[in-house]
């Protein structure tokens, strides 16, 4: 029988550390629960938000509704010649996933080493880190329709992936709950090491050809090295995109600041690193109240100890108006704001 609470605090379930009010919370631990929860008609005309890992988020208020924390464990895993078929629980957590599949020497996910959150938020927000995204590795993933009661199968197509974009943070949002993720992962590494600092610390390593465990251990020492534990300060990662310009617009970015960190992307824009923008503008490491930029990353920002979600909000929105005001980039938050 499904437990149903009340007014229940969410400081442990965001990683963020902010502390905000569930009126009603549920956690789900096998997919046939949505099922029964979704029959009662209360639940399905209350407005509902589903948690994982809470670690791509910000609550900048109570939460009025039903919040469903996915806790959907579960590991499959099948070899067919060359390839490997990885079907996951969306309430895994999202680096147990990838250290299931690195010391299996199953490759794809190396890159991905260390991103918070659980794996049932990985094709919403399509994750990506050092040059690689979910959408490389993704296969098909299963989802509870709220509306109907059914389970639905989606593939890549269906998923309308883009940078950091999916069809369930556009027209299907608050439609679909993810309740398992597969991988199309492979037994021969493709490594994808051009991206950040992947290669230079591998020589420094005097690693001339590395093991998919190598890749793995590699991205985390810098992911380590540039991100704050949120165990220990709350963040949730990067707070933004990296904004794509048009080849115009960058041409006189660059004319006006030669020293622009920026990467290729697709159909010949152009990424630009948001953390140089924002240090550039001198956030980097700057605590504002109880709130402020990383030390070591200022695409990061941190919760320096009872911050309220307003606090962070406010201080995004300021980071905004000046790298707007210097460079003349809009940068849009990577974070979903609740409330």
């Amino acid at each position: 029988m499904l437990q149903i609470q009340e007014n229940v605090s969410l400081k442990n379930f965001n990683t963020f550390g902010v502390e905000a009010n569930a009126r009603y919370f549920v956690e789900i631990n096998h997919r046939d629960e949505l099922t029964e929860l979704f029959m009662d008609p209360q639940w399905r005309q209350t407005e509902a938000l589903v948690l994982g890992g809470g670690s791509n988020m910000l609550l900048v208020n109570d939460f009025g509704g039903l919040v469903i924390r996915i806790n959907i464990r579960g590991i499959e895993h099948r070899i067919s010649h060359q390839d490997v078929f990885i079907e996951a629980g969306a309430g895994e957590v999202w680096n147990d996933l990838v250290n299931f599949c690195v010391i299996r020497n199953y490759a794809g996910l190396e890159n991905l080493s260390l991103i918070p959150g659980s794996v049932g938020a990985s094709p919403i927000q399509n994750i990506g880190a050092y040059g690689v995204e979910l959408q490389d590795v993704f296969h098909s993933c299963c989802a509870f329709e709220v509306a109907s009661g059914a389970f639905k199968t989606f593939n890549k197509a269906d998923c309308k992936f883009g940078y950091r974009e999916s069809v369930f943070k556009s027209e299907l949002k608050g439609k679909y709950i993810i309740v398992s993720v597969k991988l199309h992962l492979s037994l021969v590494p493709n490594f994808n090491l051009s991206y950040g600092a992947i290669e230079q610390e591998l020589a420094a390593r005097g690693i001339t050809e590395p093991t998919i465990k190598d890749v793995s251990q590699v991205v985390s020492h810098i992911r380590v090295s540039k991100l704050p534990d949120p165990t220990t300060i709350g963040n949730a990662g990067s707070f933004f995109k990296n904004p794509v310009i048009g080849t115009e617009q960058f041409k006189t970015l660059q004319t006006n600041f030669p020293g622009v960190v920026h990467y290729p992307a697709h159909n010949g824009h152009v990424k630009l690193a948001a953390g140089w923008l924002i240090e550039q503008c001198g956030w980097k490491g700057k605590v504002v109240g109880h709130t402020g930029t990383w030390k070591n990353q200022a695409l990061v920002l941190v919760n320096h100890g009872g911050a309220t979600g307003e606090e962070v909000y406010s201080l995004s929105s300021q980071i905004i108006d000046s790298v707007y005001t210097k460079f003349g980039v809009s940068l849009q938050r990577e974070v979903n704001i609740i409330g």
